[in-house]
């Protein structure tokens, strides 16, 4: 369960957020203003949702305000539509920034993919001292970005290797394809998950080569894939 705190001055759209976020599982904290939603940033949220059109106090105020005590992903709600307002908010501390109309699936996968982004960025920092990973023949330095099997580095390209990184540090859980494509690529990326497969091939291909016997990634066939606990 994660804390998600919503600033945005439109009550009908906070309260839709609330109840389907917590059918979800988190717990939700609610502001109406910007200054209601920067003391609330102090409990220290795991996700922000900030609207930037808000009387008094707008999102781009508030993301200042918070931005150096709180370190969590934020996401920027908008009308507004350029890219001006988009690079705005990003280059001001945002992770996300979403135009309002949006769909509701829409906004729960981006917050789902930046809290799994988070998640995985806690852990790396939490096991900073713990540098080199092991399964088995297979090898990786997670500062250096290597990945090698029996001494031997892995020729792997920047996703290739973004791919390894991400089913390793969460051996035995399953991800699917579209799970591996928004944290690695990014939701606004073009193209689609189809690419994962590909990339997982190669990768097989090139485990195989150094170890004929590697099985480090297993296919969860109508689901996705999972890294083996070797």
């Amino acid at each position: 369960m994660s804390r998600i705190l919503i600033i945005d001055d439109e009550r009908d759209l906070v309260m839709l957020l609330k109840d389907e976020l917590e059918a979800w599982g988190h717990e939700v904290l609610t502001a109406y203003d910007g200054r209601k939603g920067i003391e609330l940033a102090k409990e220290q949220p795991d996700l922000i949702i900030l609207d930037i059109m808000m009387p008094g106090t707008n999102g781009f105020e508030v993301c200042r305000a918070v931005r150096d005590d709180v370190f969590c992903p934020i996401i920027f709600l908008s009308a507004k539509q350029s890219e001006t307002d988009k690079i705005k908010g990003l280059s001001m501390g945002g992770d996300d920034y979403i135009v309002k109309p949006f769909g509701l699936k829409e906004l729960m996968a981006r917050i789902e993919a930046n809290l799994r982004r988070e998640k995985r960025s806690q852990y790396i920092n939490a096991q900073h001292k713990r540098t080199r990973l092991y399964f088995g023949n297979l090898g990786m330095d997670i500062k250096g970005r290597t990945v090698s099997i029996n001494g031997e580095d892995i020729a792997l390209t920047r996703r290739e290797y973004d791919i390894v990184e991400l089913l390793s540090l969460h051996a035995g859980q399953v991800f699917s394809r579209e799970q591996i494509y928004e944290d690695i690529w990014g939701y606004d990326s073009e193209g689609d998950s189809s690419t994962v497969v590909e990339h997982i091939k190669k990768i097989r291909s090139k485990f195989a080569a150094a170890e004929s016997s590697a099985d480090y990634i297993t296919t969860v066939w109508g689901i996705g894939y999972k890294w083996n606990r070797i």
